[in-house]
């Protein structure tokens, strides 16, 4: 017998039955999570041991290694893969995108001759956009994935943008001696596992007043893993292995060598409105989206691979709507190096 996630990669479900089942996954992975003894505690230790990331290939498979030409089709014009805002009234992707954009430069505190690194820098939206408002700066972006890196110096080559560097790097592996002015991530801190590490390398990749200002999707209170332990897991199978869904506070348990100084709540809505932006485009433009996903290298049929993308759409939206945007939203972070850190 099919199963019913079966039956919804083949289109055989309609999305309204697809969205109702997702609501009532949502509640029980709430209850489940929320149940766990001590689950707080036991996370927390989990992220203070072991690779700094899990599954770093399989995670760039299913996405970062997708064509480019999906994600121009998916995204707005800045190719910004995260959420973006909505709050000042924005109409459409385009100028919702460039709303966060600017809003993560100014919270960032970045200012023209800094020098900048960017961790985990996606299609290169806010890299290029840190460019061309800061040209006498320097902006390292380092991306898991060689077809961002392509991408991303052939855009600046369009744009004449020659005041970036780009860097494929596996995060478990990447070192450096330079030192920043300011050290940026967007949505990547969800794919790494030990916190502790990675606050003290960041640490150590700070000038001594520089600042790390980083965005991640959380829940209000409850941190989980993704785990492929059963056909309930399809999010972390297809689309989130080896990554973790923080709680809103989870940054402040490690605080050895970074100390937030400052954290901003972004409502869930805004990631709502924006994983719907991208399901109409791709809905819109199904044959085109079909045509891009067959070019890359992932052996599964296309049509089947076009529907697990609405999957992940449409649960992701359901999941920032949730309570009406105020159970799983955004966070924003400014980090400072600790005082310990100064001093040594």
């Amino acid at each position: 017998m099919i199963s019913a996630i079966d039956a919804a990669e083949k289109g055989w479900i309609p999305d309204s039955i697809i969205r109702y089942g997702i609501r009532r996954l949502l509640i029980k992975r709430l209850v489940k999570e929320q149940s766990k003894e001590n689950n707080y505690e036991n996370i927390v230790e989990a992220m203070s041991e072991g690779p700094l990331a899990l599954e770093t290939n399989l995670a760039n498979d299913q996405h970062y290694e997708v064509p480019s030409s999906f994600f121009e089709i998916m995204l707005g014009e800045a190719l910004k893969y995260s959420c973006a805002s909505f709050e000042g009234g924005e109409k459409d992707i385009d100028s919702a995108e460039q709303s966060m954009l600017e809003k993560t430069i100014k919270r960032a505190g970045i200012t023209e001759g800094m020098n900048i690194l960017e961790l985990g820098c996606g299609w290169g939206s806010l890299t290029l956009a840190m460019a061309k408002k800061f040209p006498s700066s320097q902006i390292m972006a380092v991306s898991n994935s060689n077809a961002q890196r392509e991408f991303i110096e052939k855009r600046a080559r369009d744009h004449r943008i020659s005041n970036i560097t780009v860097l494929t790097c596996d995060m478990n592996n990447f070192t450096i001696e330079e030192k920043f002015d300011r050290i940026v991530s967007i949505e990547m801190f969800e794919h790494m596992r030990n916190y502790a590490l990675l606050f003290e390398r960041i640490s150590s990749w700070l000038s001594g007043q520089g600042r790390l200002f980083f965005h991640i999707f959380c829940h209000k209170n409850t941190p989980y893993f993704f785990q492929d332990e059963s056909k309930e897991d399809w999010m972390a199978k297809h689309f989130f292995s080896g990554g973790v869904m923080p709680a809103f506070d989870l940054p402040t348990k490690f605080e050895n060598h970074l100390s937030v100084i400052s954290q901003w709540q972004v409502n869930g809505c805004n990631y709502a409105r924006t994983l719907r932006a991208w399901l109409e485009r791709v809905d819109t433009n199904k044959n085109a989206v079909i045509t891009a996903l067959s070019a890359g290298s992932n052996p599964t049929n296309p049509t089947i691979q076009f529907q697990r993308w609405r999957l992940f759409l449409m649960a992701c939206e359901e999941l920032f709507a949730y309570n009406s945007g105020e159970e799983w939203f955004v966070g924003h972070y400014l980090c400072e190096k600790s005082s310990d850190c100064l001093r040594a």
